[in-house]
């Protein structure tokens, strides 16, 4: 059986993040990627779970290594997804959910082009401002910078095969799973998987 890599992408805020978990934990042979950034952990987040934290030298280190599928700058941040970590998931057989920004699902859609792309908008540009004021983690500054980089990332949306409001969650993680669950049925079916 061949892996499906599923690609989640979602401006800032749209929580893809948890949705991305809350369906890893109810679908079977699903594995979340978990990437390596050089960002501080907000509270409550745990290192291996929800993210590798580590230093932006030991980032550097492993770039100039090569080992890394794609990795970004988001805000003087940097995220990459591991090599080692895709290929030991998809020798296990497992499928995987990546959590990722346009510009890695476009690196990762090159190395793997039968991975399946999923866009999360919000209800609004107005109900993602709230969200993320809500969330208390950015200044004034940063969330303008948020908003004005989620425009540009919502017209990127057409690009991906799958687009799911995040309305309202339930209902948003009901239609993730349901585009996992089609997409593995046609893998079963003999059309689908990398």
């Amino acid at each position: 059986m061949k892996s499906l890599l599923f690609i989640v992408s979602a401006p800032s805020g749209t929580g893809k993040t948890s949705l991305c978990k809350e369906v890893t934990k109810s679908i079977p042979g699903l594995s979340y990627s978990v990437s390596y950034t050089t960002r501080r952990p907000r509270s409550g987040e745990v290192n291996e779970k929800d993210y590798l934290f580590v230093s932006p030298e030991k980032f550097q280190e492993m770039l100039d290594k090569g080992l890394f599928i794609e990795w970004t700058e988001i805000y003087g941040n940097r995220y990459g997804t591991s090599k080692a970590l895709v290929e030991k998931l998809m020798h296990d057989k497992m499928d995987i959910l990546f959590d990722i920004d346009s510009q890695g699902a476009r690196k990762i859609l090159q190395l793997y082009p039968q991975s399946i792309s999923i866009f999360v908008l919000p209800p609004s540009l107005h109900e993602l401002e709230k969200r993320l004021k809500k969330r208390g983690t950015d200044t004034p500054e940063t969330i303008a910078s948020r908003l004005k980089l989620a425009e540009q990332e919502i017209q990127d949306a057409g690009f991906y095969q799958y687009k799911v409001v995040n309305d309202s969650f339930e209902d948003a993680v009901r239609k993730l799973k349901e585009i996992i669950t089609i997409e593995q049925r046609r893998r079963e079916n003999g059309t689908g998987g990398v």
